[in-house]
């Protein structure tokens, strides 16, 4: 029996719609976890079929944190302006502000990074790694591995949520296309420290900006 006490969990721990949730209660005779699953493999596989269609709405966001110490602007892109009026996407947008405000990413995605920068990256992980003793047949498998890392900490959409490290950026945008049923881009950002560049005291205002967000 699928109560409803069951379906409004469902609902409260993926967004997805009561009929949905009911279904796939029902589909899993229970089993909110393999529910919650299957919610999610529907949730990308319509999150895909949306990804061609054009977003040509949207908002640009702004957040300042830290008294003014470090600025972010931000553009996401949505199909509809009746859907870049919705609480929800707001809220989007503004955790993709707080994500760049904390982490600092230098991309958006990995095909933004220039291939003169990973082949110097590539060089550098190569001799890292024969320098510290690796044996030569493993050396290519474990620089992908740290060109994976590199990707994760500077491109904003392989990065971890700071509000949930179990998820990355592109995952959060994925589950919120599924939501909201319209395809959402991340088109751009910028992020201004005070005095970036400047010669001034030691201060990691980015980890003071997870934390906090962690924190809130």
């Amino acid at each position: 029996m699928i109560s409803a006490a069951m379906v409004k969990e469902l609902r409260q721990q993926t967004g997805a719609g009561m009929m949905d949730c009911k279904n796939a209660l029902t589909e899993c005779q229970g089993d909110m976890k393999k529910a919650k699953e299957l919610l999610r493999e529907k949730g990308l596989a319509a999150a895909a079929k949306k990804a061609g269609r054009v977003a040509a709405e949207g908002i640009v966001d702004s957040y300042i944190h830290l008294g003014g110490k470090i600025g972010v602007l931000v553009e996401v892109n949505c199909e509809t302006d009746f859907v870049a009026r919705n609480e929800d996407f707001k809220a989007f947008v503004r955790d993709i502000c707080l994500q760049v405000a904390a982490a600092n990413p230098l991309y958006l995605a990995k095909e933004d990074v220039p291939e003169e920068i990973i082949g110097q990256e590539k060089d550098f992980l190569r001799k890292q790694a024969l320098n510290e003793g690796k044996p030569e047949k493993i050396v290519d498998k474990i620089v992908a591995g740290r060109i994976a890392k590199y990707y994760e900490e500077n491109c904003l959409l392989e990065q971890r949520f700071v509000k949930d490290m179990d998820m990355k950026i592109k995952d959060l945008v994925t589950e919120k296309v599924s939501q909201i049923k319209e395809n959402i881009s991340i088109r751009r950002f910028a992020r201004f420290e005070m005095g970036e560049g400047l010669e001034k005291r030691g201060c990691d205002l980015a980890a003071e900006v997870a934390e906090m967000t962690r924190k809130g």
